[in-house]
């Protein structure tokens, strides 16, 4: 048997030149396990770059971020339509003082019913208590609303014509008192005929004007007229007073909204 001495020398040469660590590792199997592991850590991330504290960072992923719609460009504002503004008198045919302080010129369809409602409603007081007692002068120009009123240009000729004989008002009144009569025909100027004979008017020179439209082009300036005046529909109104005082009224109001208009003007 070797002696003691021998035994330990033997020991030390085969751990001459290794490591502590090796030297620990043949002492101990678990500790050579985990000094295996840590040495595959470390060359991973020698080998990707990464230092191992690292190792087991994730970058925090980015926050999605729907697009922003473009927006839309404003719409231009559309023009100011210029301010609507009376239109001359002493254009139409007129009833009452020619020196009358204030004038109200009225756009008619013949066949319009709120115009009938305006004849039998509200002219007569206004020709009463304003035409008639030399304050107001009443004019009328024609408005005729053909795409819905078939007879209404056939009647504002009847009237215009009568005019032409010195006959208006009394063609007015006719057309107006007997609306629902002539309204429904499929053509009413042989009525419109009947009625200038009633009326005591020459019943040849009415037909002809009647038959050739001779006063359809003073029809068509009125209405051009009343649409640049701001008229859209009938019956309208422009009341002109003194100091150059108007007021736009626009549909079959009562009397009483044309007697505050009137006094306002007149001062009373």
């Amino acid at each position: 048997m070797p002696s003691t001495r021998e035994q330990t020398t033997f020991s030390t040469d085969r751990t001459h030149g290794m490591p502590p660590t090796q030297v620990a590792a043949k002492s101990n199997p678990w500790m050579a396990l985990s000094i295996g592991l840590l040495g595959l850590i470390a060359g991973y991330a020698v080998g990707t770059g990464v230092h191992p504290s690292l190792s087991a960072y994730v970058a925090p992923s980015p926050t999605a971020q729907a697009p922003t719609a473009p927006t839309a460009p404003t719409a231009p504002a559309p023009p100011t339509p210029p301010a609507a503004t009376a239109p001359a008198t002493g254009v139409g045919p007129t009833l009452g003082k020619a020196d009358a302080p204030v004038t109200i010129v009225e756009f008619t369809d013949f066949q319009c019913p709120y115009c009938g409602k305006n004849y039998q409603q509200t002219f007569p007081d206004i020709k009463k208590n304003y035409v008639d007692a030399g304050k107001v002068k009443y004019e009328l120009r024609m408005f005729p609303l053909t795409s819905i009123h078939p007879n209404a240009m056939a009647a504002a000729e009847a009237a215009m014509c009568a005019n032409a004989q010195g006959k208006f008002w009394e063609m007015h009144e006719k057309l107006f008192s007997t609306q629902g009569t002539w309204s429904g025909e499929s053509d009413a100027t042989g009525t419109f005929k009947t009625y200038a004979s009633a009326l005591g008017l020459n019943a040849t020179t009415f037909a002809s004007c009647l038959t050739n439209h001779e006063t359809q082009a003073q029809i068509q300036k009125d209405m051009a007229d009343g649409s640049a005046a701001g008229i859209t529909g009938t019956p309208g109104f422009w009341i002109e007073g003194p100091n150059g005082k108007t007021q736009l009224v626009s549909g079959a109001y009562p009397y009483a909204t044309f007697q505050t208009a009137f006094d306002s003007m007149l001062g009373s």
